[in-house]
């Protein structure tokens, strides 16, 4: 299996053409789950310089590479500081949960100034992201059968849950199974199985897991209505003069 925690990566972020602000290990090596055959997922932020976004060129936002690097998949996926920000004030889990990242494989002040705004644009509506995220992912497992969008339903409902409760972004599965109580007790078995292969058919009990799901979207419901997180960001204001002085440093 890619030990993502120990892949020399510095190369491939010295190659962008852009300062990079940070990058960090996404995918199913944060959720807790990869397989002997899982890629790579490398999400960040890289900086334009400041004539790109006021002169007439269109500028280049999100930049997407895949390739095989010694053997490795990789996929690449950076976004500009200011759609990145932008992302993060949409109630966009997925964005908080590549900047909160604790597989870090580059880092810089201006990585360290988003994480401490992080917590200023969590709300109850973020619950939206992950459920419909499951929704999204349950109906790939009913066409498909595959494990790999099972767990992935399973690890957002459990993440919105964890996230409308405590107000911490959580996207590893194995610590959401400890710590949520809702959490399904088939969790481990099917951890374990998805660590054969990426694309494997899931054994289990589809009407089991169906209700498990159910059950698991009411637990969010009820999250979100007892939350205690606001109902719109707190560090917009911050967040603006952020990206303005990164930028002009730039």
């Amino acid at each position: 299996m890619i030990d993502a925690l120990h892949l020399d990566l510095s190369p491939v972020i010295a190659e962008q053409p852009d300062p990079v602000l940070f990058a960090t290990v996404s995918g199913a090596h944060l959720y807790g789950f990869p397989s002997r055959d899982s890629d790579v997922d490398l999400r960040g932020v890289h900086l334009l310089p400041a004539a790109y976004l006021v002169g007439l060129r269109e500028p280049d936002e999100t930049r997407s590479r895949m390739w095989v690097r010694d053997g490795v998949e990789m996929d690449l996926v950076t976004h500009d500081l200011r759609k990145f920000v932008r992302l993060m004030l949409r109630r966009n889990g997925y964005v908080l949960e590549q900047l909160l990242s604790p597989l870090v494989v580059h880092t810089t002040d201006a990585h360290r100034e988003l994480t401490a705004l992080a917590p200023g644009v969590l709300t109850s509506h973020h619950a939206h992201h992950y459920r419909g995220f499951a929704r999204t992912q349950w109906r790939l497992f009913e066409r498909t059968g595959e494990l790999k969008p099972l767990l992935y339903t399973f690890r957002v409902l459990l993440t919105g849950i964890h996230l409308m409760r405590s107000g911490e972004v959580q996207p590893h599965l194995p610590t959401l199974a400890g710590e949520v109580d809702a959490a399904p007790e088939c969790l481990a078995e099917l951890i374990a199985a998805k660590t054969e292969r990426e694309h494997g058919k899931a054994d289990v009990d589809r009407a089991r897991v169906a209700a498990d799901v159910e059950r698991l979207h009411g637990v969010l419901d009820e999250a979100q209505a007892a939350s205690v997180l606001p109902d719109a960001p707190t560090a917009y204001d911050a967040l603006h003069d952020l990206v303005v002085r990164i930028r002009l440093e730039g």
